[in-house]
């Protein structure tokens, strides 16, 4: 999470979310030790371990640019400019100027990234995926203002470190740090020039990195940028109704999302007509579990993912029922964009950190990307947490099953991304 930047722990892999790559299928692979009713023991190492998992699962872990880098050499995205403005976003009002300086501009320490990969090697990951930072490696956010040399550099030699011991590079394109220069200009995401700045952003990285890197990301969590960073304005640009920068939380979370995705489809498109030699490219999306309140209150029926902001993988069209909910505020895809969108995954990447109970809300009278979802949603029932309370969340890790993740009728791999 972006609440915390800080390294206070014993080095960045104490706070990294483990990433599980099961590539294969999204069928349960069952331990033949565990039998199907025992309860889930993720502490008895007898019968939950790496042989618990198919020979070609990849374990990993994963970081953002942002979380681990720090800000030398890097020109202003949104995050900077939030969490400097509005130091009390974050609860401990930490930001991402140094964090973990894994970029080490002064080599006070060596190269702090070759300590990086060690940690990786020492815990016998198999891949490990990184985010680029978009105004590294080009400061004014496009082409047209120049290419940052040293950024290109830093992440070469970052991608052959790790090929050098052995750890696959998964390559996150943006994982939420717009170039504030493109946000200044015209709005980041609400606007829809920003999909040919990303896709050219994206193009550079695959001339400069794919050589080396098979796999490709190219947004993580859509869903998070949309709703928190326009939605209720807990993340940059800090947009919503009623927030300091203005914003309207019930239409803009729409415009950014469908903006994403035209900036992925695009992408996607570009990568297999000139690129795709060996790799794949996907998206990470969040998978949110929600189970019933009251298993005695008919009412209180399982309500469907929160809106996920992905059309359908068959038909590239949203949702029956988020047109239902949000109805005209909820933008349209022209025919040619849905052959776009429509195929655009190689793979998809499911992120699940918790599961909430739900109970149904009737309609709001102040439409928000929150209250179109009309569930109420919680983790306890009758006083009782759904998992074990954490710092950041309730765990709940019977949640976290193959079988269970909202899947629909894709037909591609996928991967059991962050977690923890």
């Amino acid at each position: 999470m972006f609440s915390t930047m800080e390294c206070q722990k014993a080095q960045f892999f104490v706070t990294i979310l483990v990433i599980l790559f099961g590539v294969s299928s999204s069928k349960n692979v069952c331990n033949p030790a565990c039998k199907a009713k025992e309860s889930f023991n993720c502490n008895d190492p007898l019968t939950f371990n790496r042989t618990s998992f198919p020979k070609n699962f990849t374990f990993g872990a994963a970081t953002s640019a942002y979380q681990i880098e720090g800000a030398a050499l890097r020109a202003l995205n949104g995050w900077d400019y939030f969490t400097h403005r509005y130091p009390e976003k974050v609860p401990d009002r930490s930001s991402g100027d140094l964090a973990c300086d894994s970029f080490d501009l002064y080599k006070v320490r060596g190269d702090l990234y070759k300590e990086d990969v060690k940690l990786l090697k020492r815990m016998k990951v198999q891949a490990y995926r990184l985010s680029i930072a978009w105004s590294r490696i080009l400061p004014k956010g496009r082409l047209i203002g120049g290419i940052d040399e040293n950024g290109i550099k830093y992440y070469n030699n970052l991608i052959n470190e790790l090929k050098a011991n052995g750890i696959e590079p998964y390559v996150t394109i943006f994982h939420w740090d717009v170039p504030q220069t493109l946000e200044d200009e015209y709005g980041g995401f609400l606007s829809r020039r920003i999909v040919e700045d990303y896709k050219n952003y994206a193009e550079l990285l695959f001339q400069r990195f794919g050589d080396r890197v098979k796999f490709w990301i190219t947004l993580n969590q859509p869903y998070s940028l949309a709703s928190k960073g326009y939605g209720d304005g807990s993340y940059p640009p800090g947009r919503c109704t009623g927030c300091e920068f203005g914003g309207n939380s019930g239409t803009e979370p729409y415009v950014v999302a469908h903006n994403q995705l035209l900036a992925h489809a695009k992408t996607v498109a570009l990568y297999r007509k000139r690129y795709q030699v060996f790799g794949s490219i996907g998206l990470w999306k969040i998978s949110k579990k929600n189970a019933l309140l009251s298993l005695s209150h008919k009412s209180a029926t399982p309500t469907p993912n929160p809106p996920n902001l992905f059309p359908n993988h068959e038909t590239s069209c949203f949702l029956v029922v988020m047109r239902q909910m949000v109805g005209p505020r909820l933008p349209k895809f022209t025919p040619q964009e849905s052959k776009l969108v429509n195929g655009s995954l190689d793979f998809l990447g499911l992120n699940y950190y918790v599961t909430q109970y739900a109970t149904n809300a009737p309609p709001s009278t102040k439409p928000s990307v929150i209250t179109d979802q009309r569930v109420t949603l919680g983790y306890y029932r009758n006083g009782v947490p759904i998992g074990v309370q954490a710092p950041s969340y309730v765990y709940y890790p019977p949640g976290f099953r193959i079988g269970d993740l909202d899947m629909g009728n894709l037909t591609l791999s996928n991967a059991l991304a962050d977690n923890g």
